[in-house]
This record gives structure tokens, sequence and C-alpha cells, in this order.
């Protein structure tokens, strides 16, 4: 038998099957306008995978749309989801931080349980969607802006919202400012305020979930700001999914 667990984000919808206690299939749909319709999306290509829905034995959802699954079972929380994920994958002590479409979580595991967390949900400056939306404005991809950011210099961008800190972007591009200087003030801003929102759980390893842990230079800026090394892996995008499954 195997357990699935989906995760319904603002941004991306992801599926993960655990087979015998091992990671066996992971898929990602965009979630689009419609949680329901991303769901369904997953549970046809979890069949196509030879994983049907309606052959688990469990499913279970989770995120931002969690109760819009209609063949999952139960729902679990986000924090608790990511807590089990990352603790699968890294172990179970350490600092989970997840960049995620809407919001922020920082999350303290202590022996496998979440100790403590700190979310930031009230602005998206610090989250995934101010980089999709900050990449949009400038007509680059999020991994282009990356690459654009390796090569430019330190440029200031102040605004804790990000309507103003479009602003800002805006109004740099028309000075004539360097894409790959607005690249780079753009990327420390969110590194900068996932670190802050960090800073209060110090002293422990730190692991990176979500859409961001395939950027290498989001992550290696991370790990800066922090002051210490930042750890990840592909598979740590679909931690919230795996804890859903383990659940």
């Amino acid at each position: 038998m195997y357990a699935i667990g989906i995760d319904i984000g603002s941004t991306a919808a992801k599926a993960a099957v655990l087979q015998d206690g091992a990671l066996v299939y992971t898929v990602v749909e965009p979630t689009g306008f419609s949680s329901v319709e991303a769901s369904e999306r997953l549970s046809a290509r979890l069949a196509e995978a030879g994983f049907p829905t309606d052959g688990a034995a469990s499913v279970v959802s989770t995120g931002y749309g969690r109760v819009a699954v209609p063949y999952a079972s139960k729902n679990v929380t986000e924090i608790t989801c990511h807590g089990r994920g990352a603790s699968f994958l890294f172990g179970g002590n350490g600092l989970v931080i997840d960049v995620g479409g809407q919001d922020t979580k920082v999350i303290s595991l202590v022996d496998g349980k979440v100790r403590k967390f700190l979310m930031n949900d009230k602005c998206a400056a610090g989250t995934g969607k101010f980089l999709e939306i900050m990449a949009d404005r400038m007509g680059v991809s999020q991994e282009e802006m990356a690459n654009l950011a390796r090569a430019g210099q330190p440029t200031p961008i102040s605004s804790m919202c990000t309507v103003f800190a479009e602003s800002e972007v805006i109004s740099l591009i028309g000075k004539g400012e360097p894409r790959e200087n607005i690249a780079n003030g753009v990327i420390e801003s969110v590194c900068s305020r996932v670190a802050t929102l960090a800073g209060g759980m110090a002293g422990q390893d730190c692991y990176l979930t979500g859409g961001l842990c395939e950027n290498a230079y989001v992550v290696e800026r991370l790990s800066s700001h922090l002051s210490r090394s930042v750890s990840t892996c592909p598979e740590a995008r679909f931690a919230g999914a795996i804890g859903a499954a383990l659940s």
C-alpha cells in the first residue's frame, strides 16, 4: 500500500507518494484559479503514474487549499506537515525555513516535533510571490533574475509593502539602473526579511523548503544573512506534501 500527501499552495499544488517508508513519486501543478481543479489535476497525474487516489492507504491534504481536496480523508495544518516533511528529509532537529508563495514560515524542530514556529503572513514582501512579481516587472524568469543578481551591485529596496516596493523598482528602471543591480536589490530584500524572521530562533542547523529550494543564489544569500549554512535538496519543495503523506 501507499500513502498520498496533497499540498495545495497559493502558487503550486504538489503531491507526494510514500511506499514502505520511501518517497517514490512527486508531482507539481500550478494551483491556478481553483484549488479544487488543481487537486483534480493532481489526482489525474497520480493515476497516470500508477497511484490512484482511491487505491491509497490514506490521502491527507494540507496547505492553503487543503479543504478543497474532495478525495482526502483528512486535512492537517501546514506547520505540522512541513515539520514532518522536513524531519523526513533532513532529520528531526533544526530550523525549517519555508518561503512560500503567500507566506514565510520558520519552524523549530526538536526530536521530530514542532517546538516553536513563526510566520510572516501579513505582507508578501518576504515571500516567493514578491520575487515572482518583481521578476515579471523586470521581464525575466526567477532563474534569470537570480543570475542577474549575481553580477549586480547592492541596490537598496526599502519598502516593506510589495506595492510600494514595486513602485521603487519601476522608479529604478525609469532612472536607468542596470537590471543586475535591481535584481540584486530584490533578492537581498527577500533574504533580509526571511533572515530577520528566523533570527529569533538562532543556534540550529537551517533547512530551506518550498519553491525556492532549487534557487542556488537565494540559498547562498540566505546563508550569508543568517551567518550559517542553509541546507536543502530538490525534494524539499515537496516537504508539505511529504508531511501530509506521513500523517
